[in-house]
Order: structure tokens, then sequence, then C-alpha cells
């Protein structure tokens, strides 16, 4: 198990072209560009809120190439959470993310306390080879999370993120730095009946 630490360490996996980059920047920066970059390694921070106090987000896009196995295999033990990118208008992409996930597996042991989101990037393209319902079944069978995102359309990106820090078990994790809660959280607490007294 990763030690305890003020950042919160998400490895964002996938084939080359799927968006992980887009995705990434549209999140932290709220940009998107058309162009095709390929990626080495970056890494991203951003301030979020971890069990009342304040840690760091730190999101690390990987290559979307198999030729750094050791870069991969750090970035697995070091992870605190996953993010597997496929792009719904390709197949191959789906399944280049197979070998990932067992390499997860094997390094982490259990994974059901980790959290991971298979995401079908590229939702807003009208040449799909992948129905929703092929990610969630897949999702289902690794016994993970599963969302559609468009990085180009900002469609489920924030959401992306704040899901994947719900699914975190050991700690209280937030994108809300401030203590104010978003739209989507205050709709959850109406929903429960819970309210807030101002």
């Amino acid at each position: 198990m990763p030690e305890q630490s003020n950042d919160y360490r998400v490895v964002v996996f996938g084939a080359a072209g799927v968006g992980k980059s887009s995705l990434v920047l549209r999140f932290v920066r709220g940009t998107f560009r058309d162009t095709y970059i390929p990626t080495i390694e970056d890494t991203y921070r951003q301030v979020i809120s971890c069990d009342k106090s304040i840690c760091t987000l730190q999101i690390t896009d990987t290559t979307g190439s198999h030729q750094f196995p050791a870069m991969q295999r750090l970035s697995i033990s070091k992870g605190h959470a996953f993010i597997l990118v496929y792009s719904v208008t390709s197949r191959q992409s789906m399944e280049d993310l197979h070998p990932i996930f067992d390499e997860i597996c094997q390094i982490k042991g259990d994974i059901q306390k980790i959290p991971i989101m298979l995401v079908g990037n590229k939702s807003d393209d009208t040449q799909r080879e992948l129905d929703a319902s092929e990610g969630q079944a897949l999702a289902s069978k690794w016994k993970c999370a599963f969302m559609e995102t468009s990085a180009k359309m900002n469609y489920n990106v924030q959401e992306l993120f704040q899901e994947l820090l719900n699914l975190e078990q050991r700690r209280t994790i937030s994108l809300q730095v401030d203590g104010k809660k978003s739209k989507q959280q205050k709709k959850k607490d109406k929903l429960q009946g819970k309210c807030s007294v101002m």
C-alpha cells in the first residue's frame, strides 16, 4: 500500500492518441488542442482537499507506447488511483488496456480498494467502434467504475476526476479546496435529505 503523503497520485494510462493528455489538460487548464503531440510522461499538480486539509493531486500522464515498461511499473507502484482511457472510435485501444490492467493487478495485489476508472473518450465522435454498453461490460468484469467523456466538448471531464476521488476509501478527498461544495454535491446532499444552515 502506498505511504500516506500529501500527494495523491493519479496515473492515466491508454494507447497513443486516445486523448489522455487532452483529458488531463482540459481538467487542469481548461484547454483543448486539436493537434496530436505524443507524450513521454508529464505530471500535473493541482491542490485539492484531503481529510479536511489540503494536499496535491498529482496526475501522471503516461506515454501511449509500450517502449518504457520500467516507467509504467514505477507509475503503477507509486499510483494511488488509475484512469484507463480508450477511444470509442477504436476497439484496439480498449484491447490495449488489458495488459495494463493485468499489470496493475499484479503490482497492487488486491485492487478492490484502489480507485480505477475505465474511460471511453471521444464520445462526441460519430465514427464509433464501441458502444457505452461495451465499456460498461468491461468495467463490470474488472470491478471498476466507468464513464464516457469528451475532452473536446468538455463532457464529463470534471466529473471523471471527482468520481475517481469519490472512489477512494482510505481518505476523504474532494476537488473543492475552499470547503464549498460543487453543484452536484449540493444536489446529492439535497437528495439525501441533508440541509445546511447558513
